[in-house]
């Protein structure tokens, strides 16, 4: 497991720079460090095989594209060691946008996006619960999100050995 610790102050700041914007250009990275743009590009491929980094992705509005819905849905499997099939079947739902093996009440949380409530219903009923190892499903609706964010990390802190992940 990659802990803290294979990741000097540099690879965190860089790091940092573009939790905050990912679009921030390298060589803007790279004058703020006072380092080449070329370190930079190297450092984050270290991360990037490190498996810190797991993707960079654009955070859509997806209102502006006609998806009014956001929903989480609380799922509950027949047995719990059915996750990995079922999460593999979820793949195949291009409304799914998030999928958590939980503790708790539920052994499965996910979030999807929809047009409408019309769209939202033929996910749930059509997709979602036509998978056999669901028994049942609780649907809450989002009624707006007002934080979007990454966790900020601690630079200046080299005592910290936890796992980053």
């Amino acid at each position: 497991m990659t802990k803290i610790n294979d990741l000097d102050k540099i690879d965190l700041q860089i790091l940092s720079f573009l939790m905050d914007d990912a679009k921030m250009p390298y060589t803007e990275i790279a004058k703020i460090l006072f380092i080449s743009s070329g370190t930079v590009h190297v450092r984050m491929k270290k991360m990037e095989e490190l498996g810190v980094i797991k993707s960079s992705n654009l955070h859509v509005n997806y209102e502006k594209l006609g998806y009014d819905i956001t929903a989480f849905i609380g799922v509950h499997l027949r047995n719990s060691n059915l996750y990995n099939m079922v999460a593999k079947q979820m793949e195949a739902i291009p409304e799914i946008v998030n999928v958590h093996y939980t503790t708790g009440e539920y052994s499965m949380f996910i979030k999807i996006v929809c047009k409408d409530t019309r769209h939202l219903r033929t996910v749930l009923h059509d997709k979602i619960q036509k998978i056999d190892e669901i028994s049942r499903t609780e649907t809450f609706i989002s009624l707006e999100e007002s934080i979007h964010r990454s966790v900020r990390i601690d630079i200046d802190d080299e005592s910290n050995n936890n796992p980053v992940e």
